[in-house]
């Protein structure tokens, strides 16, 4: 059985060769459909694994409040429809003040700039840097974690203190062969002892999350002065059966802050990270239909060619069809050898089509600086799909070349 099976892939093979120019085309015709298919979604897959993992570690048992919602309606010349004040520091602080719901802890921060200069001694990195002011419990929400040294306290908070947490590439240039703990860079002529260094969580849409320092949010306030400033407020609910309770008082703390009546509409965003997740997964749905579609147009004309080529290596090779079959070949047999001619081609595009799909998304997540995946499902729906495909568009010309005249064949010139 098995012995025959390669003596008909041996046979298409060296058929194949003969007609090498228009089975090159076809195969180019069908790998580019793959090619759409896969790589499409390896980009989209890579796509949503980074953000969905960046709002992940923020818990499914946080929410914000933030100056807008995730989505917010626009007019037809592009501008808000709806203009929501910022969440300014009184905001912040009344609200800290009276929100008491119980088993939650609630953040604090904003960001002072992102063009920050810090100095260690003679050296200093490029005005590139990240700073936030933020509380004791900012780590914690945003489900990030210390690889080195401590948190803030609540008393280095509180105190004001100069210390701070960096991000881990300061490890890579400011502190190379030294250990960044108790030492002390400069910010702005101001001097922070550092208590910690963060974990490394990589970049996303080309910013560096892990070149960043965080202070104290009153010690930033004082040395950014900048109008204006939107605060981020974080909750996190340690219990998630409590998760629509805490939400709901938070709307009610407040909307009594913004001083809204009962009939007005909030002037503020809540956010879930569950509902941003979902969001996004929503988004990247339409990129695969978007794929999909492609896709399966151009493997729809890839099975023409396909079809095409056989139909003419069939009329090609009609004395050699009926040499065989008057040495005793059955239908069957030339039915099997067509098909498998047609099979070996298909997965000859499959196989093009999935490695330069797979290039595509790589090539996508490193630009972008995203967590790449092999998409599996595509790469699987790919094989079946050729494999289909080749079986459909090889129906008629192995039928064809099955039920030609051995006699007529032998004489056909």
């Amino acid at each position: 059985m098995f012995s025959l099976f390669w003596e008909n892939v041996r046979i298409a093979l060296d058929s194949i060769k003969s007609q090498l120019l228009r089975t090159i085309l076809t195969i180019v015709i069908i790998g580019i459909g793959i090619w759409a298919l896969v790589g499409i979604l390896s980009a989209v897959k890579a796509l949503e694994t980074t953000i969905s993992g960046n709002f992940a570690s923020m818990g499914a048992n946080t929410f914000n409040i933030q100056q807008y919602e995730f989505t917010v309606q626009t007019n037809r010349s592009g501008e808000r429809e709806k203009i929501n004040p910022i969440i300014s520091y009184n905001n912040v602080r009344e609200f800290l003040d009276k929100y008491e719901f119980p088993s939650t802890k609630t953040s604090l921060s904003f960001q002072a700039t992102s063009v920050a200069e810090v100095k260690y001694g003679s050296e200093k990195t490029d005005p590139e840097v990240q700073v936030y002011g933020v509380n004791e419990n900012y780590l914690e929400n945003t489900g990030t974690e210390i690889d080195k040294g401590r948190n803030f306290t609540f008393f280095d908070i509180q105190n004001n203190n100069k210390v701070c947490l960096i991000g881990s590439d300061f490890e890579k240039n400011l502190f190379k062969d030294e250990d960044p703990i108790n030492k002390s860079i400069s910010i702005r002529g101001v001097k922070f002892k550092i208590i910690g260094l963060l974990e490394s969580k990589g970049s996303t849409f080309g910013n560096n999350q892990d070149l960043k320092v965080l202070i104290p949010v009153q010690v930033a306030r004082g040395i950014y002065t900048q109008p204006n400033i939107n605060y981020n407020i974080s909750i996190k609910v340690d219990d998630k059966q409590l998760m629509e309770a805490a939400q709901d008082e938070a709307i009610i703390t407040f909307r009594n802050i913004r001083g809204l009546n009962p009939v007005e509409a909030n002037n503020f965003g809540i956010e879930r990270s569950e509902d941003l997740i979902n969001r996004i997964a929503s988004i990247t749905q339409y990129l695969e239909i978007a794929a999909w579609i492609i896709s399966i147009i151009t493997i729809l004309g890839s099975s023409i060619a396909l079809m095409n080529i056989m139909l003419v290596s069939v009329t090609e090779r009609t004395r050699e069809i009926g040499v065989r079959k008057a040495l005793g070949a059955k239908r069957s047999t030339i039915s099997t050898q067509f098909f498998m001619e047609t099979i070996v081609i298909g997965q000859f595009g499959s196989i093009l089509g999935i490695i330069l799909g797979v290039l595509t998304g790589f090539a996508f997540a490193k630009i972008f600086e995203f967590d790449f995946s092999l998409p599996w499902s595509a790469i699987i729906w790919a094989t079946i799909i050729t494999f289909i495909v080749a079986v459909i568009a090889g129906s008629y010309p192995a039928s064809k070349a099955a039920g030609l005249d051995p006699i007529e064949s032998l004489r056909y010139e």
